[in-house]
């Protein structure tokens, strides 16, 4: 998939069937959505393209406002985001920043400069809630219009539904700060996933015989936390079983090396001898959240959050002796 900053890149194609949205989670409702684009762009033999916004649009107005409590909770990164949109085919997706100058654009300037001029749109996919421009004043009913008499096809795609329930990115949102995993995972079409490069980190873990691999998100507020039951790909020719703490480990001191910051730090259960005590670090890791076995939880002591982390290893143990 071609990854581009913005558009109008020498390198971009010409036309294209475009869908737009944040896309967060790349849930059942998003891949098939994604599906009809790319059958739409075949048979208008052009690229299937995504156009997707980071920030978070209401990630923006949460810091514009002064609201933080706009920000909505993250489902997945950039680029798990872009992984998952790989997966799905889309052969371009456009990343745009979206800042005070794309949020006060009007409706028909969105349409001629971005859609028809920057990117050749033929086709144009959105969901039945889509709004677009300064203060959300475009609508599906306008979008189509404009294509009629620009030369671009418009079409919207109804809610989509796993037994009975809209799947939606709130609704992943809400499963996962439930820590109703297998709901997750019916909502998604696959287990739920967190990726990125294994970091130096404080080095408690292994003083607690326990060492860690550690994923670092900055500025990253998540849909999940807790104690999770995992598994790890990336590091080994087979998965490997692990157990692993998402948030803020409210046991250590927030002034640590990781400066208080969202953390996933994962434990396999059976490390490899041939990867070596150093084996994971700078390597990219996937890491599946597969079942949530507690909140975080403030241990009274070192002996205390010793007990703990012994107890959720052999916890996860036991799970997964019960689903292999």
């Amino acid at each position: 998939m071609r990854i581009l900053r913005g558009f109008d890149h020498p390198d971009q194609a010409k036309a294209c069937a475009l869908t737009i949205g944040n896309f967060d989670g790349v849930h059942r409702g998003h891949q098939a959505m994604l599906a009809l684009l790319q059958n739409e762009a075949r048979h208008r033999n052009v690229a299937s393209c995504v156009m997707t916004f980071e920030p978070h649009p209401r990630d923006y107005f949460a810091k514009a406002f002064k609201q933080p409590d706009l920000a909505p909770a993250r489902i997945a990164s950039l680029r798990d985001k872009l992984h998952e949109l790989a997966a799905c085919g889309v052969q371009q997706c456009i990343v745009l920043p979206f800042n005070e100058k794309f949020a006060a654009q009007s409706p028909d300037d969105f349409i001629n400069n971005v859609l028809v001029q920057g990117l050749g749109v033929k086709y144009v996919l959105v969901g039945d809630d889509f709004r677009f421009g300064a203060k959300r004043l475009g609508d599906y009913a306008m979008l189509d219009a404009a294509g009629a008499q620009l030369g671009f096809d418009v079409a919207r795609m109804n809610s989509y539904e796993v037994r009975g329930l809209r799947v939606s990115s709130s609704a992943v949102r809400e499963a996962l700060a439930r820590g109703a995993m297998e709901e997750v995972a019916q909502l998604l079409g696959r287990p739920y996933a967190i990726s990125g490069h294994v970091v130096h980190g404080r080095k408690l873990g292994r003083e607690l015989l326990c060492p860690t691999l550690n994923l670092r998100f900055a500025h990253w507020k998540p849909a999940a936390s807790g104690i999770f039951v995992v598994r790890v790909h990336g590091l080994h020719e087979t998965p490997l079983q692990g157990v692993a703490n998402l948030g803020v480990r409210p046991s250590l001191d927030p002034n640590d090396v990781n400066g208080g910051r969202v953390l996933l730090e994962t434990h396999c259960l059976d490390w490899p001898v041939s990867l070596g005590v150093e084996g994971g670090y700078g390597k990219i890791i996937r890491v599946e959240l597969l079942h949530k076995l507690h909140d975080e939880l403030a241990y009274d002591g070192m002996d205390a959050l010793k007990q703990g982390i012994h107890k959720d290893c052999e916890d996860a143990r036991t799970w997964f002796a019960a689903h292999i």
